[in-house]
């Protein structure tokens, strides 16, 4: 990004009152930033309305500073990025997003945003200590079949997870809710610096953000919507994990979630969400077969489910009889979009196939 389009990138979100939807109003009505402030207070007034039309006119006063700081980073280091939208190394899957973040900041081997296996891992900042053993070991054993774990750096469940997929030598990314110049929590800036050297850290705040609690639920759905599935290793009944699982479910994505002791309160959350659908899970196995992972990344059964692409029987058979995400189901059988919707709609039209909620689908019957 040229030093001229991140500055109009900085001003633009940096602007008092201009949020994410706004920028989202003036991206989509004016083109890039740059364009945006081309246009004469008329224009602005029509799709922002007058009060951030007038503030678009007049550069932030902290605008100077910004651009200072976010150079200085970017070039303190060749493992630092700032991403925009149309950047062709942004996460194809933030794209789909309803909200995805407009940048985004990026720490360490930007090549983990393309990784083509990603499972999210959250839980308790307090876990038990069995909780905290079973996001480390099932962390490395998806690391280990080349799964990259996806996580928020947290303490507990989140560092454990970390943990673990470095052990099992995959890259591990860290999606946290400061600015990158900052880690939190500080216990684990040894973690963040080995994250950063085998995955990566991102973030959509500014440098210098701090962690504000407003932050952390946002970042949630950056987690959920990097990966293919969501396990919840424990969790209380009103926490950040469940938002995440919400996040997921509602983005069409796998849910998992360990079983516990009914006597603690850590596990309560896991078993509302098993309650709700969510998959029980007892080893990284279970995980695996679900999303039709594997260390190659060749779905199973990919030869019995695409014999061909016009092979109804093959696609009925990937699905199984659980419902499924379109995502995990073009995962198992390796066809093009467009291929698969074409047959899924011919399978609907049979009544084969059903719509559920939430974008997932569901073979009917058991022919």
């Amino acid at each position: 990004m040229a030093p001229h389009e991140l500055a109009a990138w900085l001003r633009l979100l940096g602007t008092p009152g201009v949020g994410p939807d706004s920028a989202r109003k003036l991206l989509a009505a004016f083109g890039p930033p740059e364009a945006v402030f081309q246009q004469e207070r008329p224009a602005l007034h029509a799709v922002v309305g007058p009060r951030l039309a007038q503030a678009l006119l007049v550069a932030p006063d902290d605008l100077a500073a910004s651009i200072d700081t976010a150079t200085n980073w970017l070039s303190s280091g060749s493992n630092r990025h700032i991403l925009t939208l149309d950047d062709p190394r942004f996460s194809s899957e933030l794209l789909q997003m309803a909200d995805p973040p407009l940048l985004l900041y990026v720490l360490g081997q930007i090549e983990t945003l393309q990784h083509p296996q990603r499972l999210a891992i959250v839980g308790s900042r307090n876990p038990t200590p069995q909780g905290e053993q079973n996001a480390r070991q099932f962390a490395q054993a998806l690391a280990e079949a080349g799964v990259c774990v996806v996580s928020g750096l947290a303490l507990g469940v989140d560092g454990a997870a970390h943990e673990g997929a470095l052990a099992g030598g995959a890259p591990t990314l860290a999606v946290v809710g400061t600015g990158l110049d900052r880690v939190y929590p500080k216990r684990h800036l040894a973690l963040a610096h080995r994250i950063a050297e085998q995955g990566a850290l991102i973030s959509e705040y500014p440098l210098g953000t701090p962690p504000l609690p407003g932050n952390f639920p946002r970042r949630n759905r950056l987690i959920a919507g990097l990966s293919q599935g969501t396990l919840v290793v424990e969790a209380a009944l009103h926490s950040g994990s469940l938002i995440t699982a919400r996040l997921a479910a509602e983005q069409g994505r796998e849910v998992f979630a360990i079983p516990g002791s009914i006597h603690a309160p850590q596990s309560r959350g896991c078993h509302a969400l098993i309650r709700q659908g969510a998959k029980l899970v007892e080893s990284a196995q279970d995980i695996l077969e679900d999303l039709r992972m594997t260390a190659s990344d060749a779905p199973l059964e990919t030869a019995a489910a695409n014999q061909s692409p016009d092979d109804p029987q093959g696609l009925l058979k990937a699905m199984g009889f659980d419902p499924v995400s379109l995502d995990a189901l073009q995962a198992r059988t390796g066809l093009d979009t467009a291929t698969l919707q074409a047959r899924l709609l011919e399978l609907e039209l049979q009544d084969a196939v059903g719509r559920l909620p939430g974008g997932l689908l569901q073979r009917l019957g058991q022919g």
